[in-house]
């Protein structure tokens, strides 16, 4: 049997729309993802799902991202093999954390290992985008690639390049909450306009560009004042619950930058000061979270990406 792990991510990482994700590991060192395990067997392709979060997905395995991953994998590089396939859902669904690619790039990492590895990195990672974009209703790979990598990912448009780490600051502490409440990827997106005015697109391409030169140069107080949002959060902010009041208070509190984590309603918040992200734990906790399935995590970045446990 293999056992894959997944992490959960970020997209867009409020100052990237649709180019810049990352992936997350909290720094209790207990696991914020899901996992897909798979071991030869049974009469055909099966399914298992169990996890706390195994009740928000289709009841039919079939219907099942993880079993549609499975279908076209086995079709292309293994049509006689027989597998049964467990899917441990740990990430809630609409959450912006990268539920669905989660689930996809453990699948496909987990039925790539076990038959010998016949798609390459950039192979793999292109069904990985295929298929998260059939959950959220657009192709993009700013959640899948850093799942599946690691750290922190920037979309590329070249066609011998899907994307590109990023340096990343270590002294960073992510507080990433999740308030309990799902909100659907496909109508989040539904908000934005079709067109936005020139100096909008001006300020995404200046804060993107000079992010990335921060990054590179390791100029963290510069990178942390570049992470805005000009084109996502004007639009999406009020449909998340407290999002707003959240922003300010931690804001108030003293941690440099605020945003909605992909397309929320999980949101993040950065520190360089590790009892202050403590602190806006507790806080979130208090304020954020408003159902029992909801939960607050202090994070760096995972570095790693998918790999077996």
């Amino acid at each position: 049997m293999i056992t894959i792990y997944a992490p959960a991510s970020m997209g867009n990482v409020s100052v990237g729309f649709d180019l810049l994700g990352a992936a997350l590991a909290p720094i209790d060192g207990s696991l914020l993802g899901d996992t897909v395990s798979i071991e030869a067997g049974g009469q055909s392709l099966s399914l298992k799902v169990q996890g706390p979060f195994a009740h928000k997905l289709p009841a039919d395995p079939k219907e099942n991202i993880v079993y549609q991953c499975a279908q076209t994998f086995l079709e292309a590089k293994a049509p006689n093999a027989n597998v049964i396939l467990t899917l441990n859902k740990n990430l809630p669904v609409g959450s912006g954390l990268g539920s669905s690619a989660s689930s996809v790039v453990a699948a496909f990492s987990a039925l790539n290992d076990f038959f010998d590895r016949p798609y390459g990195r950039d192979e793999l990672l292109l069904l990985m985008g295929e298929f998260e974009g059939k959950i959220s209703g657009s192709i993009h790979f700013d959640n899948v690639a850093p799942c599946y990598l690691g750290g922190m990912q920037l979309m590329l448009s070249s066609p011998s390049a899907l994307c590109a780490s990023m340096p990343v600051m270590d002294d960073w502490y992510w507080v990433i909450a999740y308030p309990g409440i799902s909100l659907s990827t496909a109508l989040m997106r539904g908000l934005l306009p079709e067109h936005y005015p020139k100096a909008t697109t001006l300020s995404f391409g200046q804060n993107l560009a000079s992010f990335i030169h921060a990054l590179h140069t390791q100029n963290s107080d510069l990178a942390l004042s570049l992470l805005k949002d000009v084109i996502a959060e004007p639009y999406r902010a009020d449909v998340i619950p407290q999002f707003t009041h959240a922003k300010q208070a931690l804001l108030a509190m003293g941690l440099s930058a605020c945003g909605i984590s992909g397309s929320g309603p999980s949101l993040f918040a950065v520190t360089t000061n590790q009892s202050l992200a403590l602190n806006a734990k507790a806080w979130l906790a208090q304020h954020y979270v408003t159902t029992d399935t909801g939960f607050v995590h202090v994070c760096q970045l995972d570095t790693l990406g998918s790999r077996p446990l």
